[in-house]
């Protein structure tokens, strides 16, 4: 049993990164793949797929990375955990690495991005930054 399995699917992704290893597998929640869905909307990963194994889905993110092998995504950060959560409201969601990285907020229209989530004027528990 996992207490954050957030945490754990960036952990798994920085991991894979880091050793250069082309794709990771994690196991599937709704909350993970819209999370998925959103990395690759902004570039992060190369692509995903939902699929059996066994009595369990799972998603396999392929990762992506740059002409000389660098690794696409430098950081995955943690905001929000279970012992201590972040919520923000619109107007106060930060800008990550100014504009060049993306904080994604769970809000009550989904998980979105900071741009999108200052755009609509809802804010919501910060995830993470990814840039």
């Amino acid at each position: 049993m996992n207490t954050d399995p957030i945490a754990d699917m960036l952990t798994r992704i920085r991991n894979a990164n880091m050793v250069k290893h082309p794709s990771v597998e994690v196991p599937a929640s709704k909350l993970k793949v819209e999370l998925t869905k959103l990395l690759k909307e902004e570039g992060y990963i190369a692509d995903y797929e939902v699929r059996e194994a066994g009595n369990f889905k799972v998603i396999n993110i392929t990762l992506k990375y740059d002409e000389k092998g660098n690794p696409v995504i430098t950081k995955l950060e943690r905001i929000s955990k279970p012992g201590l959560r972040h919520y923000s409201k619109a107007k106060n969601l930060q800008k990550v690495l100014g504009g060049m990285g993306v904080a994604i907020v769970s809000t009550p229209k989904g998980l979105l991005t900071d741009r999108k989530a200052r755009k609509e004027n809802v804010g919501g528990e910060v995830l993470c930054y990814v840039y």
